[in-house]
């Protein structure tokens, strides 16, 4: 999840990296499969009430196969991962919440508990994500809990250590997902020598933690537009559909600045080709004065409780102006709307939705 802040000892800061498991090619508990026809259009899903989850940023859904939702996110003190679960998707705003992990008092995992996000890989439950030593804050790395209970409210989370990459430098937002029988995971990091704070990265997996072959960089921010405040890649989210992989990130400092590129590659190329990968020149998602929305980012997708159209799933504040440091203003929503399409099969974000809740003053007064 993005962090206003640079580490003190490197020119860095952080990734956020989106996931959605797609599995043989298909999102798994989500939209359909790469090389899929486009799908008819459907009948409009039920409204959905914004926002879904209030002060939890850096949203993650999973649909599970029992056909129940899934949902994690950054909690504002940074200190546990907490879970809910909902046979709808709706039902994730009241649905009660369990806290399944908390950080270590000392050493590593002690800060910064940022952006996890849950996937269920070969029988077992896998929750990715960020954090720091108690004692080094800004050290941020990639870590994995497993469980193998089938329930992962129930079971022991047991933590599987940290996600090896090729540098020792800030690090987080990871994802995974399955592609044509290889898994992948997708993260922000800052790569030694380039001026930037994170860049999004791709690496085969030869087992859930454990990354194999090499590592491609697949962008890194050049565009005025991700480079506000801060030069930031983070936060990928990967959706298969109409023959093609296409890959959200969010950009630049996570006041009203942060916004959503997209990344496309043909579902048949090489995904570990950086060549085979085209970036959007423009944001596909930014802040709207319009509808009161802003520094929408930091997504994933779903589908609607008719389990066909397809949802996107983000962060936003309700309000423009920030006192102080964006980190410490708690009022990152979790919200939901319909992902549309355009005529050329690519995705159609649109703008960030009003608010069907209004937020009270008091939330807004608790920054």
């Amino acid at each position: 999840m993005s962090r206003d802040h640079d580490p003190p000892r490197v020119p860095q800061r952080r990734l956020v990296l989106k996931g959605a498991a797609l599995a043989a090619g298909a999102l798994a508990g989500g939209p359909a499969s790469a090389g899929a026809a486009p799908l008819p259009p459907q009948p409009e899903p039920p409204p959905f009430v914004n926002p879904l989850v209030r002060q939890r940023a850096d949203p993650h859904i999973h649909r599970h196969s029992d056909g129940g939702y899934y949902f994690t996110a950054t909690v504002p003190e940074y200190d546990r991962i907490v879970l809910r679960r909902s046979r709808t998707l709706g039902g994730l705003a009241t649905a009660a919440e369990s806290v399944i992990w908390t950080r270590h008092t000392t050493g590593v995992m002690g800060a910064h508990i940022w952006a996890p996000e849950l996937h269920r890989i070969g029988g077992k439950w896998y929750v990715y994500f960020a954090s720091a030593p108690a004692e080094s804050v800004w050290d941020i790395r990639i870590w994995v809990l497993e469980n193998a209970h089938q329930d992962p409210f129930a079971g022991t989370w047991a933590e599987r250590g940290q996600v090896r990459t090729a540098w020792e430098t800030f690090s987080l937002d990871a994802t995974t997902f399955t592609h044509r029988g290889s898994r992948y995971l997708a993260w922000a990091q800052h790569e030694p020598g380039m001026e930037n704070n994170t860049a999004l990265w791709l690496s085969r997996m030869a087992n859930p933690w454990t990354l194999t072959g090499p590592q491609i960089r697949l962008s890194t921010p050049e565009f005025d537009w991700e480079c506000v405040g801060y030069r930031v890649n983070e936060g990928p989210a990967v959706l298969a559909r109409n023959g093609r992989l296409f890959l959200s990130y969010s950009a630049s400092a996570t006041d009203h600045h942060y916004c959503m590129g997209l990344l496309t590659v043909d579902a048949d190329a090489d995904l570990m080709d950086p060549a085979n990968w085209s970036k959007s020149p423009s944001p596909v998602f930014t802040s709207s004065d319009t509808t009161g929305q802003y520094g929408p980012g930091h997504n994933c997708f779903t589908v609607a409780d008719d389990g066909l159209t397809d949802v996107l799933v983000y962060h936003a504040r309700p309000y423009r102006e920030i006192t102080g440091d964006p980190l410490n203003d708690p009022n990152r929503h979790t919200r939901v709307q319909r992902l549309g399409w355009h005529r050329d099969g690519t995705p159609d974000f649109g703008a960030p939705v009003p608010d069907a809740a209004p937020v009270s003053d008091s939330v807004k007064e608790s920054a």
